[in-house]
Formats: C-alpha cells, sequence, structure tokens
C-alpha cells in the first residue's frame, strides 16, 4: 500500500501542531506571568505594585495580540516574538533595578522563562537565537542605563547562570523542530493509510455483497437447472420409452423385413437403448454434481464399438458426399470402459467432423494398437481450426465458419463432453490441426 503526502496538507498539518503548541505558550504565560508578582512583593517591596500593573498590562496585550494573530491567520512566529519580547524586556528591566542581593532569584526566574519558552515553542532554531541575543542585548542596555553597581557583581550574581541557560536552550528547539516534523509526517501517514484502509474494506464489502448476489442468482438458477432436468428426464423418458415400444412391435413382424431393415431396427434399438442409459445417468442429480462420474466398467471389444459408430454414419456422411475411410482394425481389442459411454465419445467426434466438413471431402477413420494403448484416429480434410486457436478447441463457446460460410458450434458440447468422459474413464483426447484440415485422436488402455 503506497501512501504519497504532498506538501501543501504537510504544511496544513504543521501548521495545526505549530498554532497548538503556541496556544499552550500564550495561555501558560497568560496565567503564570501575573503570579511571578509574589516574587517582587518579598524582594522589590518598594516598586512591586507598578510591577504588577505593567505585568497586566502586558498579559491583556499578549491577548490581545493572540486574538488579532489568529484572526488575520497571520505567521504564529509573529505572536511569539513579540510575546517574547514584551515578557523578556520586562524581565531584563527588573534584574538592573533590584538590589544585588535579589539578582540571583531575579536572573533565575528569567532563565526560567526562556527556558520554559524553549521548551515549548515549535519554530526554528535561529527564531529561538534571535531572541536569546535580543534578550542580552536589553540586558546589557538597561544595565547602561539605570543599574548602579559593577558588571561583575551583575554577572556573579546569577547573569552566568541565565548565559550558560539561555545559551543551552537555544539547542532544544533544533531537535523539538525535527521531531514534532517527522510526529506530523508520520500521523499524516497513518491517517491516509487509515482512509485507504477504509476505502479498501468498503470496496470488500460491495464486492462481498455482490458475490453473494450472484451466489443466490447462481444458486437459483441450479435450482431452476435442476427442475428443468427432471421435467425433460420425464418428458424424454417416455418418448424413448414409445420408441422402444414402436420398435418391439417392429420387430415382431421381422419376418416381414428385408435384411437392411432388419439392421436398421437394430440400430434404433441399440440406439434407443443407449439413450435410456445416459438419460438415467442425467437423471440421478447427484452423480452428476459429485466430483466424480460413476461409470459402469464392462469388459468389451472397442473396435466393435468403433465399427458400429462408423456404420451408423455412413447415411450421414453420405447426404454430404462425403466419403469415410475404414481403417479399422478387425482384430478384437478388450478395454474395460463403460460402454455407452465410450461409443459416445466416438460418436460426438466423427459427427461433429462430419457436420463441418466440406463436401466431397474423405475422412480417414483409424483404429490401431501401440504399446497395450488403444488408438482411435479420424484424420478430417475440412476447414482447419488453425494454431491460435488450439487452447479454446474444447471451450463450448467457439464457433467457427462452414464450408458455406454459415456460423455454427464447432467445437461446443459434443467435443467438450466427449473430452471430459475420455479423462474421466483414464484416456487422452489430442487434437492438432494444419493446412491440410484437422485430426482427432483418443487414447485408452487395452486388457491383455
Amino acid at each position: 500500500m503506497f501512501v504519497q503526502i504532498n506538501q501543501e496538507e504537510f504544511s496544513k498539518e504543521v501548521s495545526k501542531k505549530a498554532w497548538f503548541q503556541t496556544h499552550n505558550i500564550i495561555f501558560t504565560i497568560i496565567f503564570l506571568f501575573p503570579v511571578f508578582s509574589l516574587i517582587d512583593l518579598i524582594y522589590a517591596k518598594d516598586i512591586w505594585m507598578q510591577i504588577l500593573i505593567v505585568r497586566i498590562i502586558i498579559v491583556l496585550a499578549i491577548y490581545s495580540l493572540f486574538n488579532l494573530v489568529q484572526g488575520k491567520k497571520y505567521n504564529y512566529r509573529i505572536l511569539l516574538h513579540i510575546t517574547f519580547f514584551l515578557v523578556s524586556a520586562l524581565s531584563a528591566l527588573l534584574c538592573t533595578l533590584v538590589h544585588a542581593q535579589d539578582l540571583n532569584i531575579y536572573f533565575l526566574t528569567y532563565a526560567a522563562i526562556v527556558l520554559f519558552f524553549n521548551l515549548q515553542v515549535f519554530w526554528e532554531p535561529i527564531n529561538s537565537i534571535i531572541q536569546t541575543l535580543i534578550a542580552m542585548a536589553m540586558l546589557v542596555i538597561f544595565f547602561n542605563w539605570f543599574s548602579d553597581y559593577s558588571i561583575d557583581i551583575f554577572v556573579s550574581n546569577g547573569g552566568q547562570y541565565f548565559i550558560v541557560i539561555a545559551l543551552i536552550s537555544c539547542l532544544i528547539p533544533n531537535a523539538r523542530h525535527k521531531v514534532i516534523m517527522r510526529e506530523v509526517h508520520s500521523q499524516i501517514l497513518i491517517e491516509k493509510s487509515n482512509e485507504q484502509l477504509k476505502a479498501q474494506n468498503r470496496d470488500i464489502s460491495e464486492k462481498n455483497n455482490i458475490i453473494d448476489m450472484q451466489y443466490e442468482r447462481l444458486r437459483k438458477l441450479d435450482e431452476q437447472k435442476n427442475s428443468f432436468i427432471n421435467i425433460a428426464g420425464h418428458d424424454l423418458k417416455n418418448l424413448i420409452g414409445s420408441i422402444i415400444m414402436s420398435n418391439n412391435m417392429v420387430k415382431e413382424e421381422e419376418y416381414r423385413l428385408s435384411p437392411d431393415q432388419k439392421e436398421f431396427i437394430g440400430y434404433i434399438s441399440q440406439s434407443a437403448e443407449k439413450m435410456q442409459y445416459m438419460l438415467n445417468k442425467l437423471m440421478d442429480v447427484r452423480e452428476i454434481e459429485s466430483p466424480e462420474m460413476k461409470f459402469n466398467l464392462e469388459i468389451f471389444d472397442i473396435n466393435a464399438e468403433v465399427q458400429h459408430v462408423y456404420r451408423g454414419l455412413i447415411e450421414t456422411a453420405q447426404m454430404k458426399n462425403i466419403h469415410l475411410v475404414d481403417n479399422i482394425l478387425k482384430l478384437p481389442l478388450n478395454v474395460k470402459l463403460d460402454r455407452v459411454f465410450t461409443g459416445q465419445i466416438f460418436q460426438n467426434l466423427l459427427s461433429n467432423i462430419i457436420k463441418f466438413s466440406q463436401t466431397n471431402n474423405s475422412i480417414k477413420v483409424v483404429t490401431s494398437l501401440q504399446r497395450q494403448r488403444f488408438i482411435f484416429e479420424i484424420i478430417d480434410e475440412g476447414i482447419a481450426i488453425g494454431q491460435d486457436e488450439l487452447d479454446m478447441m474444447f471451450n463450448k463457446l467457439k464457433t467457427l465458419n462452414d464450408a458455406s460460410g454459415n456460423i455454427e458450434s464447432r467445437l461446443g458440447l459434443g467435443l467438450s463432453i466427449a473430452k471430459l468422459m475420455t479423462q474421466e474413464m483414464g484416456g487422452e483426447l489430442f487434437y492438432s490441426s494444419d493446412d491440410n484440415g484437422n485430426y482427432f485422436k483418443v487414447e485408452f488402455n487395452v486388457i491383455n
């Protein structure tokens, strides 16, 4: 999470912090400066009343100046400089008016004021150095104007303490200024980070609400899907039952049928049984929604199953003037798979190839045995899918143009279901495409 601070908002926060410190200094002086008259009452009895009046006047001036500067939004440094100057002027004057034996207490009081100011103030250290120099200059001026004793007495009776404390206290604002600047910077970072976290939390909450709404929609769609499957399955069962019943009635008159008609009746019977088997699987919603499809595994000759699918699609291919080339092994190869679903895989692949292949074309259907693996291949001279389409070849929404220019679903549910069933039964399905056409290959393990 990256937080950026611009100069304007940083200066604004620094100004707030500076005014907070200035507010503390001003009101501390307003409340405590008149209290120093108690010291005057003890050590300067003859002039303490006059000094009290001056202190009150200074406090009123500082308060008025505070309201003026804050109201006009002047720089807070102006207020601090004037405040320090007024307080410093009276303190320096008192250090030259009192008796020599009382100098220590007034110099220490003056040093305490300077130290307090530098401990609390928030400004650049050069400002404190200027004020300290002004304080020392006023001491020299007032000493020359009002003092009756020598410079040695003036310095030895507290003056040296004041000078040392004043000079050392000038170092404090530098460190304090750096600390407060870092504190303001950290505070801004924390506040902005909190704002970003709150915004992200709101965004996450909104997305969670959207997800909940979508989940609820999907749940309702799932319920509708299950309801549709139940209704459609029930209706299809009735239709398949009618087909089987009608076919059985025709088989009862088998002696009246030609050999070709008997073969077609056999195809109808086998296809109806397969449809009934797959429909029963479809109707078992719990099985469909489980992680693994349960297959009815049996041992059968897979070449015979391919031959059966091949013969069933010859008429469909001839309608488009497509020549099916039979390169199917006559050698029995036993596999242990779900016979119905295996036949459906070959049916889906070959029927799709026939559907989208060009007329006057040839399609080779090849089976072979390679390293104890049954290989089923379809070699088509139809429209090439292209290398860019390989990653999406089993996307049920993918469409391509057929030879006549119409847009039809080429890699739709048929091929995606074929791939799913192949993988579920432990096989592999491959697809490739080049300028000469398209190529499908299915592999399954065979039984010794």
